[in-house]
């Protein structure tokens, strides 16, 4: 019906009088949902409603998926409530209009179909998914601070029952196309050459529509609402506080009110999410998810396809940046002095295989991408070789002097160093320019962040191809200088020893961490050093204390000394039992000081502050995105430069100061607090 070259929608009626409706926006490998494509949608449903075909599939042209959900930059200019009901309130007429169609419709799904893509599929009376691991469907609009806004709460929960369906919309979590099917989102899940065949049968000869099992529809009466309510209140406090994500909260509370009238709760949704849309954490969160995109975009455009990696060290790191490339489907070479060392990380490895991928058979497809490698063969034929041995100079420049006679000429050759300068360790290095570090972060397939660490004598290329890598094992890049700790522990450092510093004085751990998660981070500084290692911690606070200055705690040495290195050993400044830390209870009547956090976490910003300052990193966007996603910085603060802009440079310069006098010089603020605030001379 319409012309296919300028149009992001068009539709092909077949012999038989079904009609396929194509979505393919213009400009964009990716189908989203933006005001124009609405738009355009509802035209060509009252086209399709005037012409009444015999069914109606809505399909993609793009390769990577169906549609994956709202344009997402459209999100930052709905500032005003009633501006966000309008925009929100057309996509459910919209998908009300296709779901009032007088004829079968059936979405035809492949690859991602999230958010607003799922809505529309619900909207339609039949879904087919294409049955293979690229293929996720979800609703994660939770990670932006709101719920499913174009009528998916409103439409999933009586097709699945409220156990499934809020699971999946406070998850957030995707699904492939066979689990969706065994819980009924969609109604058949079929290879991909049988895709439009299935489609056109179903539509031929329309099958009852899926109902829900009477158990399902159960746990959505009005007598069942309040006790499962509870339930699922309970379940989300245990990962998110209400007064920094509202969202999961609203959509409890909107599904028990109105789940038993659909009209009614549509209203509500819309409401909900207009609220949530235009408040401080959605537009926190949603910036978040821009850098995410903006990291993901460095990789771009750079000519390196890596197949084979060779890692030295199969240490906890090592070991399991090993596992996570062959995971990503690279062939993958692990070095180690005896096959004794490398055993553990071949079984950890073996972990987390069957954790991502259930089946045996990619289990094993993966295992047999990842090799023992003791004589280090591999080393010849990888793209690239990761060094992560132990934080010792020496040791890593004698390894490099092996390491390097025997690789490619492109093979990038990468040093995965928490703290060391790349300057101390290239010396001895034939072709100095090719070192780069490629640091990532505990536990590696959990942290998505790599730092891609580089200086002056880099080669640009070098840094380009291990940014490729970083992407193409599916992590998110960011270049940072060579100074010492880099970037994320550089800035964190200084926090967790504020934090141990606090324990010096008195204040119960426990009472710490608690503090430092009601600001937002997901961990205790405390229980986070327990976890890194107290040694480690202790090392990399030495390295940052003799080239930055500042003093290490002297009650971190001891407990070192004393062999409590944290979880690994079994105490720290807890005791763990299975892996877990026993924190014990407040004593009776203990009140933490009011400057607690403050002291924390504003030696942690002072030091942000002292990056931007010194060009750590390029671009201020990014060090903020390095933070959410390398320390998990309260992401709905929407990183520590959004933070000092939100509550004033001129007011938290101000309380450093206060608590310089108050602490010592460790408090005084960084010269960078003078731009920030934009004020220049001596401030008392």
């Amino acid at each position: 019906m319409n012309d296919t070259e300028t149009r992001d929608l068009y539709t092909v009626v077949d012999d038989d009088n079904i009609a396929w409706l194509h979505v393919d926006r213009a400009g964009s490998s990716t189908n989203v949902l933006s005001a124009a494509v609405l738009e355009a949608l509802y035209r060509e449903l009252l086209e399709l409603e005037n012409r009444k075909p015999r069914g109606l599939v809505v399909l993609s042209d793009k390769k990577n998926g169906f549609i994956a959900g709202a344009d997402v930059n459209e999100f930052t200019q709905l500032v005003e409530y009633d501006q966000a009901l309008e925009a929100i309130s057309r996509g459910q007429e919209v998908f009300d209009r296709l779901a009032a169609l007088p004829f079968p419709t059936l979405a035809l799904i492949h690859g991602f179909c999230l958010g607003g893509g799922l809505e529309l599929a619900l909207a339609c009376r039949y879904r087919i998914a294409r049955d293979d691991p690229g293929t996720r469907l979800g609703l994660p609009e939770v990670r932006l601070g709101i719920h499913p806004g174009f009528g998916g709460s409103a439409r999933l929960v009586p097709l699945v029952g409220a156990v499934h369906a809020m699971d999946l919309m406070l998850s957030g979590r995707s699904i492939s196309g066979r689990a969706a099917k065994r819980l009924g989102l969609v109604d058949y899940a079929v290879p991909e050459r049988q895709l439009q065949a299935a489609a056109r049968a179903v539509l031929l000869d329309p099958p009852f529509p899926h109902r829900p099992t009477r158990l399902q529809a159960l746990t959505n009466h009005a007598w069942v609402r309040p006790w499962l309510a509870r339930l699922f209140r309970h379940q989300v406090a245990k990962k998110a506080r209400r007064d920094h994500y509202p969202a999961p909260y609203a959509l409890i509370d909107l599904w028990q009110e109105h789940a038993d009238d659909q009209r009614r709760m549509l209203h509500a949704e819309a409401e909900s999410v207009a609220r949530l849309i235009t408040g401080p954490t959605a537009q926190n969160l949603i910036r978040v998810f821009r850098l995410q995109e903006k990291m993901k975009a460095l990789g771009r455009g750079i000519d390196f396809r890596p197949l084979r990696v060779h890692v030295v060290g199969a240490g906890v790191m090592g070991g399991d940046i090993a596992a996570w490339c062959a995971a990503r489907g690279l062939q993958v070479t692990l070095q180690d002095q005896s096959a004794e060392r490398i055993a553990p990380a071949i079984k950890r490895a073996h972990r987390l295989f069957q954790r991502r991928f259930k089946r045996p058979r990619p289990v094993q497809e993966a295992m047999d991408r990842l090799m023992p490698d003791v004589r280090g063969l591999g080393v010849q034929h990888a793209d690239v070789v990761i060094e992560a041995i132990f934080e010792d100079a020496d040791a890593k420049r004698s390894l490099y002097a092996e390491l390097e006679p025997r690789m490619r000429g492109d093979a990038v050759l990468a040093t995965n160093t928490s703290s060391i300068p790349l300057e101390e360790l290239r010396s001895g290095l034939a072709t100095p320019s090719r070192l780069v570090g490629l640091h990532f972060f505990n536990p590696v397939a959990k942290m998505q962040l790599v730092e891609i660490v580089r200086d002056d004598a880099t080669d640009a290329g070098v840094v380009g191809r291990a940014t490729a890598f970083t992407r193409r094992i599916d992590r998110l890049p960011l270049p940072v200088a060579s100074t010492p700790g880099f970037l994320v522990n550089r800035i964190l450092m200084p926090y967790l020893l504020e934090a141990v510093e606090l324990v010096h004085e008195g204040v119960p751990p426990a009472a710490v961490d608690s503090q430092a998660v009601a600001f937002g981070m997901p961990m205790g500084p405390i229980e986070l050093a327990d976890t890194v290692g107290l040694d480690i911690c202790l090392h990399v606070g030495e390295i940052l204390a003799s080239h930055l200055g500042g003093e290490v705690p002297a009650h971190l040495r001891e407990l070192v000394e004393q062999g409590r290195l944290g979880r690994k050993s079994g105490e720290g400044f807890y005791r763990y039992r299975k892996g877990r830390p026993v924190k014990p209870a407040l004593p009776k009547g203990f009140h933490p000081a009011d400057d607690i956090t403050d002291r924390m976490i504003l030696r942690l910003l002072n030091e942000v502050v002292a990056c931007l300052r010194e060009k750590v990193v390029d671009d201020a966007e990014l060090l903020d995105g390095g933070m959410v996603f390398g320390t998990g910085f309260a992401p709905f603060r929407g990183g520590p430069l959004r933070h000092i802009e939100t509550v004033g440079a001129d007011t938290l310069y101000q309380r450093l100061r206060e608590l310089e006098k108050r602490h010592g010089p460790r408090f005084k603020p960084d010269a960078g607090w003078e731009v920030l605030a934009g004020f220049t001379g001596d401030r008392q």
